[in-house]
């Protein structure tokens, strides 16, 4: 493994200048009285979001804290793209038999969220099993590479994800996703038998299929949903209606988009920061938490541009691929965490027909960004997954999470 080097960000002075220069030069659109959040960010906040980046924020206060995390870069191959440098933080726990867990973000998220459930469950407590954590920027995110070519769909982004544990060593292992982590999630436990199991806390798909799932539609036809699924069935709803324009326009017309997004700052921090507000349940997000969040896409190797085509790729460089990890993924025990403010919200009898459920949890409160909003919920639901008498124990063979700590690896 010679060829995995250690890294840390350092954005060079000139980009942080030019982030200034053009954050002085910003202009802002005017708002209709009493608009508030109904047709977007509000006004007032990207003014003093904009503000706060142009004289207050501390860019590199906020670098050092990241470069805390174990970072590292190596070439992955995949198939007709040739080695991409993928960047990835990657924490081994003292317990030599802790599982490896693959983190997966998704968007408009980064690696950066793994930050906050990285040492509970890598060092955890003695009666919980600990867990080696990997969580790699995807291609065209974070630090990773950007894809010169179409053609880059999620196969390509599992086929990474894998190679990546590959190179690690992990020759089997478990994943967790949400948002596209979800997706891949599912496509790397449909293609790679070294997944051994997979918790997702994004859940999408419909009610069981008479024709597919015989016995689940006639439970889901003669038991109610709870009122609980019945708001969330409403909120999905009211989602697909009135919050999917950004799914519309990155999955079909990406560039253009683009062109504001990687040109204006300020268009960059509207288009997340309504995303980062929207998705939450109440998250008492801080304009510097806000701030740095942004700054990872503004200053991410490949430009913030080319995160939006992975919307456009998944459509159209192989749909049916999207349709099957929307469908039953056998062979891979799964774990569904339920937020009841995530964007989508499904009642558990869709869940169950994903695949082979282990574990289930309904959460009280909670979003879309699971890791960043609910860390200890999160580490919690892994733990009693994976854990003794959990639905996931044993699934990496050797590798139970248990046993003596050694020297870190």
């Amino acid at each position: 493994m010679s060829d995995i080097k250690p890294f840390e960000i350092a954005v060079p002075e000139p980009q942080l200048a030019r982030l200034k220069q053009k954050l002085d030069l910003a202009s802002f659109p005017d708002e209709l009285d009493g608009a508030g959040w109904d047709m977007g960010a509000p006004l007032s906040d990207i003014k003093r979001l904009a503000a706060r980046w142009r004289d207050g924020f501390d860019w590199r206060e906020h670098e050092a804290r990241l470069n805390r995390l174990p970072q590292f870069r190596t070439a992955v191959p995949v198939e007709g793209f040739g080695d991409l440098d993928i960047h990835f933080v990657h924490q081994n726990s003292l317990v030599k038999d802790a599982i490896p867990l693959l983190f997966i973000h998704g968007w408009p998220g980064s690696f950066v969220e793994v930050s906050k459930i990285l040492a509970p469950l890598t060092e955890g407590i003695e009666a919980s099993p600990r867990f080696h954590v990997v969580a790699p920027s995807l291609p065209n995110f974070g630090f990773s590479t950007g894809i010169g070519k179409t053609g880059f769909g999620l196969a390509q982004y599992a086929e990474v994800c894998h190679g990546l544990m590959s190179r690690l060593g992990y020759q089997e292992y478990v994943t967790q996703g949400g948002d596209w982590g979800s997706h891949i999630s599912r496509v790397i436990g449909l293609r790679y038998a070294s997944c051994k199991a997979s918790h997702l806390n994004m859940i999408l798909g419909g009610p069981p299929s008479w024709s597919r799932e015989p016995l689940s539609a006639v439970q889901h036809a003669v038991f109610p949903y709870s009122e609980r699924e019945k708001t969330g069935l409403r909120n999905t709803r009211d989602f697909i209606k009135n919050g999917t324009g950004y799914q519309a326009e990155q999955a079909t017309k990406p560039q253009t988009l683009g062109y504001g997004i990687h040109d204006s700052p300020v268009g960059l921090l509207a288009w997340v920061y309504e995303k980062l507000h929207d998705w939450t349940d109440d998250y008492p997000w801080t304009d510097d938490e806000v701030l740095a969040w942004v700054s990872i896409y503004y200053f991410s190797a490949a430009g913030p541009a080319s995160s939006l085509r992975i919307y456009y790729e998944s459509r159209h460089t192989d749909p049916a691929l999207l349709t099957d990890v929307g469908g039953y993924v056998p062979r891979v025990p799964l774990g569904l965490s339920y937020f009841p403010k995530d964007i989508y919200s499904v009642p558990k009898s869709w869940g169950r027909v994903r695949g082979p459920v282990v574990f289930e949890a309904e959460h009280e409160t909670g979003g879309h960004f699971a890791a960043w909003e609910k860390p200890q919920q999160l580490v919690e639901d892994l733990r009693a997954m994976f854990g003794r008498g959990g639905g996931a124990f044993g699934v990496v063979k050797g590798k139970d999470g248990y046993g003596r700590e050694t020297a870190r690896i």
